[in-house]
């Protein structure tokens, strides 16, 4: 991918979709990273991570190649950012949309040249702003 085309990318929208957090898998979650789970009924905040990336409407690899890349290149998971506006409900539907924020190249003497590029994914419900989760990869662009 050329650096024109790396600049184009930026404003691509996913797909979107929707996320429920069901019940017995925020339990098993809360099981695994030994958290309790809250009898108020909220999300552990992890879910805005998690409904984010199963709502976007798009499997990783098909997110890759928007940016014509594939997991095969060594693809490394960059940066992420969880911010929650409101607690997120467990048993609730959430609505899932986003786009590419950012596509830089650098280059560095170990690493080579690479590609960072950051989306962002919103989560609603009922057309209300409830968090977001903010996240970059790095593609290596080898020769």
């Amino acid at each position: 991918m050329d650096e024109t085309a790396l600049s184009s990318v930026v404003g691509w929208k996913f797909p979107g979709g929707e996320f429920t957090i069901e019940p017995y898998e925020h339990w098993l979650m809360c099981d695994v990273v030994g958290a309790r789970p809250r009898r108020s009924g909220t999300a552990n905040p992890m879910y805005v991570y998690y409904a984010a990336l199963g709502g976007m409407g798009v499997s990783l690899d098909e997110f890759f190649a928007v940016v014509e890349a594939s997991a095969d290149d060594g693809v490394m998971f960059g940066e992420a950012e969880i911010s929650v506006i409101e607690p997120l409900k467990i048993g609730s539907t959430y609505r899932v949309d986003g786009e590419i924020t950012s596509a830089v190249r650098k280059a560095g003497k170990r690493a080579g040249v690479f590609d960072i590029v950051s989306f962002e994914l919103k989560l609603t419900l009922s057309e209300r702003h409830l968090a977001t989760s903010t996240n970059s990869f790095v593609f290596p662009r080898r020769a």
